[in-house]
């Protein structure tokens, strides 16, 4: 697994507005507002780090990029190499909080609420020393 990728998109400038498409990557196509090309650009490096980090977590093979003089364009469209760097995007994916039901008694709930307990605080802080976890995990 690397820690910076680069692919080539393909910029489609059409009256509704900016298509992107990554060639090397079926499925991977943000767009933006018609006149925002910062958007855009925006839009497709945060689509391709995203895109990639989706492949990795399901073991797929990363495709080796296409050069840019490779790719045929159309009128409206034009080419742009995005990069990403993973490390950051993998973080903050990583530490997205994640919603878990658990079930208490009532009574203990009620005692909890009362004493202004912070459940869910607790609940990680139980967790990291059950598990034995010194830091929080790094990224696959």
């Amino acid at each position: 697994m690397k820690d910076r990728y680069s692919y080539v998109a393909v910029f489609d400038y059409a009256e509704d507005g900016i298509n992107i498409e990554f060639p090397d990557l079926e499925g991977c196509c943000p767009c933006a507002d018609k006149d925002d090309t910062d958007m855009a650009f925006k839009n497709a490096q945060e689509a391709l780090g995203l895109h990639i980090w989706g492949m990795e977590q399901d073991g797929e093979t990363l495709p080796v990029p296409s050069s840019i003089t490779d790719i045929e364009l159309s009128e409206n469209q034009i080419p742009a190499l995005i990069h990403v760097f993973m490390p950051p995007i993998r973080e903050r994916i990583n530490s997205k909080f994640v919603k878990k039901t658990l079930s208490l008694p009532a009574w203990l709930a009620a005692q909890a609420d009362k004493d202004g307990v912070n459940c869910s605080k607790l609940f990680q802080n139980a967790l990291i020393e059950y598990l034995g976890i010194k830091k929080p995990a790094q990224p696959l």
